[in-house]
Formats: structure tokens, sequence, C-alpha cells
């Protein structure tokens, strides 16, 4: 999962969906670094990502990946879990995308003060580049992946995972159609354990 899914399935408060977004620049214990809400948020973070990584749907999307990709295929997944959500949002929420992506957008800017230093730094090209949009289309795929390669080390290349992308995208979308409902109703069940 990635931002986009990550704000859909944080249906609670404000402060628990900025955590679910700053989950990935928080290490360590969240509950000495922040308040409750956010905390939970990063907590159910983490657990969101352990359910998917754990899918059976998901090993078997892993598998459609080229032997020598398999190792960076989690990422990929995660970013095409984004695109295949924004891709069907009208069967997932009844909100608009663009709505419901610009409410994140403000959600982040009005509370810039709670976020990390480095997520603080992302804020604004995730913004004017409109990150989350994006993922609609594979070419926002791709820039993504091709982003994310840079922050990597020079070895490791997922943009050209897209050959694998394309190559299996109907067979991917229906891996993702089958385990997104079981990632809401997992969401949905979710009780925070008591920080």
């Amino acid at each position: 999962m990635n931002y986009l899914a990550h704000a859909y399935l944080a249906d609670s408060t404000d402060r628990f969906l900025i955590g679910n977004l700053i989950a990935d620049f928080v290490k360590g214990s969240a509950d000495k670094k922040y308040d409750r809400q956010i905390a939970a948020g990063i907590v159910f973070h983490r657990k969101v990502d352990a359910f998917a990584d754990g899918h059976h749907m998901t090993a078997a999307s892993r598998r459609l990946f080229a032997p020598h990709r398999r190792r960076t295929a989690g990422i990929v997944l995660d970013i095409c879990y984004d695109h295949f959500l924004a891709k069907n949002w009208g069967r997932y929420a009844e909100i608009e995308l663009a709505v419901f992506i610009a409410g994140i957008y403000d959600l982040l800017q009005s509370h810039i003060d709670l976020l990390p230093k480095r997520f603080r730094q992302v804020l604004p090209r995730m913004r004017e580049q409109n990150w989350l949009s994006s993922y609609r289309s594979l070419e926002g795929v791709e820039l993504t992946l091709m982003r994310i390669s840079r922050r990597l080390s020079a070895n490791i290349r997922l943009d050209d995972a897209m050959a694998d992308i394309t190559a299996c995208y109907g067979a991917l979308e229906d891996n993702f159609s089958a385990f997104f409902p079981d990632l809401i109703e997992f969401a949905r069940n979710y009780r925070p354990d008591p920080l």
C-alpha cells in the first residue's frame, strides 16, 4: 500500500490519518514521539502493511514479476495497488477522487508542524506534482517508480518493472480486486492495541 490506499483505509480522525501517512518516515516506537491518535495511525499503517504483505494474493502478484525483480516487487506492488485503487475509485468510495485527494493535501498542509522533517520536505513536491492523482495512469506509476529509484541505491531500478506490469496487467488487477476487499474488512475490524 502506498499513500492513497493508506489514506483511504484510515477512516477516522485527522490525526489518525496523519499518522497513517507519515508512518514510513517514523522509525521505532511511535508512542514516544507522537500523541495517541497519530501514534495509533502509525501502528495501523504498519499493521495494514503486514496484512498486505502476508496476503496470498499479494504473494501471487509477486510471482508474476521476473525472478530478478522479485526482491523489489513489494515496492512496485504498493504503487500498483494505489494505481488500481485510483483507477477503480468509484467502486470503493462515494466521494470523488479529486475531492478526496485535495482534502488530503489540505489536511497535511494545515498540520505541517506535526510532520517529520523529511515528509515536510517532500510535501510541496507531492502536492505540486499531484502524486496521489498521478497513480491513476500507468505513466504516473512509471514516474513514481523512477522517483523511488532515485532514493534507492544505484543498483536498484524500479522503473524497469514496467515491463512486468504491462505484461501481467490483467492478472495484477484481478489479484488486486480479490485482495482489496479483504484489506478493507481487515481495516474495518482493526482495533488498535493500547499505547
